[in-house]
């Protein structure tokens, strides 16, 4: 059974005064004293106690707002904003509104904005974690659902929605190599998220079946912007022995590795291979070979197994892993 909400009557009761008094400090307003301030702040951190940013207004008589939080990393992305929309509309064939926000793949900024959803009272939460989310334990223990899309979690034991990582490098890596690439350099994200880590893991795992030094496979991490990208690939290909193949194991970082190459006049000596689809991929010159896969179909997922928690809280948390497909253009050296 689910626990009960701590209220500010509960904060109250624990701190020793009155229910008016809880009510200043938790909306700021003036007249108490400084250690009495303290004192409700103590009492309220103990009992996990949320302001309810809904308490004004009528709510259904099971007690659900007929919304859901969506944490994503970024709207800006174009695979984030597919896996949004998908989930827009999941929420809406069940009459449900949908609160988004950025999270930018900071855990205290993600936390933040979750912790002010779960204030909102949503029925639940999708996202893709940048941190440890053991913050909602809490809330899971109220019963709020909470659903993993894209990344697997920290900290909880939740439903997780994503795809195969590791084997959608490893099958791009031994493409290259089938086509006698034998210096690649693998650009990624943040090594610290679980994604970039299986690509960068899959894509090494691919070299070494194949037999190739690992010095051979240039591996740079920590590309979070465009300007990143373009003095990673100046730097990998201003080496000693440059790569003759580049593996952008990103969507943004693929466009930066483009518009790199192009540049240069290297996009047809260089091959590429990108992780994720983008837009206009395939109207480059050439053509851009990636790793495909659905972020429609994690966020419908993601959305229906929320609803399905809600309806039955006691279902066995499961970890749903999609496969993904080489998408095989010019940019990898294929006729495509």
């Amino acid at each position: 059974m689910a626990k009960k909400r701590a209220t500010m009557k509960d904060v109250a009761a624990r701190a020793g005064v009155g229910f008016k008094t809880v009510s200043r400090v938790v909306n700021g307003e003036p007249g108490v004293s400084d250690a009495t301030a303290e004192k409700v702040r103590k009492a309220a951190k103990d009992l996990n106690y949320r302001k309810d940013m809904t308490a004004g207004n009528l709510r259904r008589t099971e007690g659900r707002t007929d919304s859901i939080g969506l944490l994503v990393s970024s709207v800006g992305n174009e695979f984030d904003s597919r896996l949004h929309r998908a989930v827009e509309d999941a929420a809406l064939a069940h009459g449900v509104s949908v609160f988004a926000a950025s999270t930018d793949e900071d855990a205290e900024r993600e936390r933040l904005l979750a912790l002010t959803l779960v204030a909102r009272r949503v029925d639940g939460l999708v996202l893709m974690p940048s941190g440890d989310l053991s913050f909602l334990q809490h809330e899971l223990d109220l019963g709020t659902p909470v659903i993993a899309v894209d990344r697997p979690p920290t900290g909880l034991s939740i439903d997780t929605m994503m795809v195969d990582n590791d084997g959608g490098a490893h099958a791009s890596i031994a493409h290259l190599v089938e086509h006698g690439h034998r210096r690649v350099a693998v650009l990624t994200h943040l090594s610290t998220l679980t994604t970039a880590a299986q690509r960068i893991a899959g894509a090494r795992r691919a070299w070494a079946e194949a037999g190739l030094p690992g010095s051979a496979l240039q591996v740079v991490t920590g590309l979070s912007s465009t300007e990143d990208t373009l003095r990673a690939v100046s730097a990998v290909l201003g080496s000693a022995e440059p790569p003759t193949a580049i593996f952008a194991a990103r969507n943004a970082i693929s466009v930066g590795v483009v518009r790199a190459l192009q540049s240069r006049g290297l996009q047809r000596e260089v091959a590429m291979m990108g992780f994720d689809d983008f837009d206009q991929a395939d109207l480059l010159d050439p053509a851009v070979s990636v790793v495909g896969q659905d972020p429609a179909e994690l966020g419908t997922l993601a959305t229906e197994r929320l609803f399905a928690r809600l309806e039955d809280p006691s279902l066995v948390v499961e970890q749903v892993v999609a496969g993904t497909e080489l998408v095989l253009r010019r940019s990898c050296g294929c006729g495509a």
